[in-house]
């Protein structure tokens, strides 16, 4: 099948401007690109679309659906195929060079979405098909609604010196955003924690010495055992290094990220962006920019989503306390002498959970094989959906670490960087290189799960944590939605739907690592092949609300202070004092911080894809765990029926069918909040 590029440009020999060729449409030229290639094809890139944009909006015919809205989804597809892999550089193999680019070009590529979503004759000839679309398909309707109302939103309708104000704090906010990630991504790298000794390594398991040692030789440090500045590292050893000393300085350096007041010092940038944002959201006529963000989402309004979080703070706080005072006796009976703190939340809480469920999850890790669990990934995905994987070893790839799998009967392709390295962002994640569609014959998806997995030299199977397991099934979640994918248009294809829906699959998939079906193949320990024993499998299930007082604080704190801030408006914002004010006021535990302290908060100051948005992951886990109740109400896990119905009016509609009915067109009725409840292990019962 041909990839459907638009070929008229001069190429000069710049791989990242040609049409992607090889198998089924064609594949990215990773193994070709060069640093210096980017700002040249970008450029070329953004002059091509926008000349695309003028021939739409001079069209002297009369607008209608095929020559304005089905043009514009055939527009800009060089452009697609360049900032894709732009994308992954940015995110995984950002180098000094790189960064200089990126800096560079940010303002241009804002500049470039300014343009078109400002361009007077082109908004006319969009608005023109919008007020008359009764000869349109249900599709076609919703995606003409969907360029309306992007470029209403984007200031279409704003007079000229407006729209000039908001192209403004538009460039200037890209320029911000990339120092925000920038500076982030120099402070995890600058920082390291060189362990010397035996009593150094004290509680730490072997297969996190080795990892730790393996980072230590790669850094030049051989002999020694490296700890991280990410938190792939930083969470394991706080729940097992014996030395506290050491777990403090470990958590310090970690959540003091973007707030040492050095060079990379983010709380500067995180005012500036505040106040952009608040003057942005007023020239486009919304109180707050959390009223901007979240007008278009199933929230709608601000206040719902703070309702929602705030039926779950009270009981997430008196759960917390629970916790602690568990883990207080504990250090109070093996005189520890302390008042349990932030650094000794996850040492203790692993002792709480040895005590009460007598689960040492030391004893579940041999079971935990990363190749193996990604084995399973792919056969419960082939149980529900009907994909298998084949491995492809002649794709080129970003960085040799990257391998890549076809999902057959040729559904599209899957590509997977598990491991950490310097210029690649911390934390896990979900990519599209190209996103389906059918709108001229068939195009594939092509997607990449990445995580941060410290690579094992050792030649042992790498062995990750259950939380990092339950990680890998939700990303593998957001590649199944966009591998799934059935949609005719790209702009309403896979996972280009609202922020407050799209991790709703996502997090719905992690429930398939739990299943028996899952664990009894795949959960096999590392040197017997023995698979994991039911009563150790029946421990994880009893514990399966242990420490969600902590878990759920620690998100719900990051939630809150993201929508407090954006409800702030133009008021200038001290980050560190609000931060403050805003968790004494919702009476936050002095044991736990926030998932993601506002210095280091790259969901919401990264870009604007989650801010006034992180409140998101919440509202998708009440339809994840009702959605779930609807597989055990059917029977199971892997009930063909109700699979079927989740392929068919979630995974396969994308953004084609407004989500709230999609969601009811799965499950028959709107979702409840008791079965969020009940998993978190919560009293209770609540409106959504």
């Amino acid at each position: 099948m041909r990839n459907h590029s638009d070929d008229r440009m001069p190429r000069a020999g710049n791989p990242l401007l040609g049409p992607w060729v090889g198998p089924a449409g064609g594949v990215p030229p990773f193994d070709r690109v060069r640093v210096a290639d980017f700002k040249p094809a970008l450029e070329a890139a953004i002059l091509e679309n926008l000349a695309e944009i003028d021939q739409i909006a001079r069209n002297p015919a009369a607008p209608d659906f095929e020559n304005t809205i089905a043009a514009l989804e055939r527009s800009g597809r060089t452009f697609n195929r360049v900032s894709a892999i732009y994308g992954v550089w940015s995110t995984t193999m950002s180098t000094a060079e790189f960064q200089a680019v990126e800096r560079d070009m940010q303002p241009k590529l804002a500049a470039l979405s300014d343009k078109i979503h400002q361009n007077v004759p082109l908004f006319a000839r969009i608005a023109a098909v919008y007020r008359d679309m009764s000869n349109l398909s249900p599709v076609q309707q919703r995606l003409c609604w969907f360029y309306h109302t992007n470029f209403v939103r984007a200031g279409a309708k704003l007079d000229a010196p407006a729209k000039r104000r908001v192209a403004e704090i538009n460039e200037r906010l890209a320029t911000l955003f990339a120092n925000f990630s920038q500076n982030l991504l120099a402070d995890e790298a600058g920082y390291v924690l060189y362990l010397k000794n035996e009593n150094d390594l004290a509680g730490l398991p072997e297969p996190l010495r080795a990892a730790a040692r393996s980072a230590a030789t790669a850094r030049g440090h051989a002999g020694e055992w490296a700890i991280l500045n990410t938190r792939s590292s930083m969470d394991p050893f706080l729940t097992y290094a014996g030395r506290r000393d050491l777990r403090e300085k470990v958590w310090r350096a970690y959540y003091s990220r973007g707030d040492n007041g050095n060079a990379y010092d983010n709380k500067k940038i995180i005012t500036e962006i505040l106040a952009l944002r608040a003057q942005r959201a007023k020239l486009l006529g919304y109180p707050t920019h959390a009223h901007w963000r979240v007008a278009d989402s199933m929230a709608k309004t601000p206040e719902a989503a703070m309702s929602l979080m705030m039926q779950v703070w009270p009981a997430a706080v008196a759960r917390e306390h629970e916790e602690v005072a568990d883990m207080q006796a504990i250090a109070d009976r093996e005189h520890a002498g302390i008042q349990i703190a932030a650094w000794d939340y996850r040492y203790y809480a692993e002792k709480v959970r040895r005590k009460k469920y007598a689960l040492d999850m030391n004893e579940v890790k041999p079971y935990l094989q990363l190749e193996k669990l990604r084995e399973g990934m792919f056969w419960a995905a082939g149980q529900l959906y009907g994909f298998t994987f084949a491995q492809v070893f002649d794709l080129p790839t970003a960085n040799p670490d990257v391998r890549v799998w076809e999902v057959k009967a040729h559904v599209g392709f899957w590509y997977f960087d598990p491991y950490a390295r310097s210029g690649k962002n911390s934390g896990a994640w979900m990519s599209e290189y190209r996103g389906q569609h059918n709108l001229d014959g068939r195009i594939s998806p092509i997607v990449s799960n990445n995580t941060n997995f410290v690579k094992d030299e050792s030649g042992d199977p790498l062995l990750i944590s259950w939380d990092d397991a339950v990680t890998l099934f939700h990303e593998f979640g957001h590649a199944l939605h966009g591998l799934s994918s059935d949609v005719a248009y790209p702009s309403l294809a896979g996972t280009n739907v609202v922020r407050d829906f799209v991790e709703f699959p996502s997090q719905l998939h992690e429930n398939w690592l739990s299943t028996p079906e899952v664990l009894s193949r795949f959960a096999v320990h590392y040197q017997t092949a023995q698979p994991i024993p039911p009563a150790l499998v029946a421990k994880i299930k009893n514990a399966s609300t242990f420490n969600q007082g902590f878990a759920t604080v620690e998100y719900l704190a990051s939630a809150l202070v993201d929508m407090k801030l954006h409800l702030a408006g133009e008021h200038a914002i001290d980050v560190d004092e609000f931060e403050r004010t805003i968790l004494d006021s919702l009476g936050m535990p002095p044991e736990v911080v926030m998932r993601h302290r506002t210095p280091q908060f790259a969901h919401i100051f990264s870009s604007d894809a989650y801010s006034a948005g992180y409140y998101s992951y919440l509202w998708a886990e009440v339809l994840d765990h009702d959605a779930f109740e609807a597989f055990i109400e059917a029977g199971g896990p892997y009930d063909e029926g109700v699979a079927k119905r989740l392929h068919d009016d979630i995974m396969a509609v994308g953004n084609s069918v407004d989500p709230a009915q999609a969601y009811r067109n799965f499950r028959g009725s709107d979702p409840k909040i008791d079965g969020l409840l009940r998993a978190r292990g919560f009293a209770g019962s609540g409106q959504f």
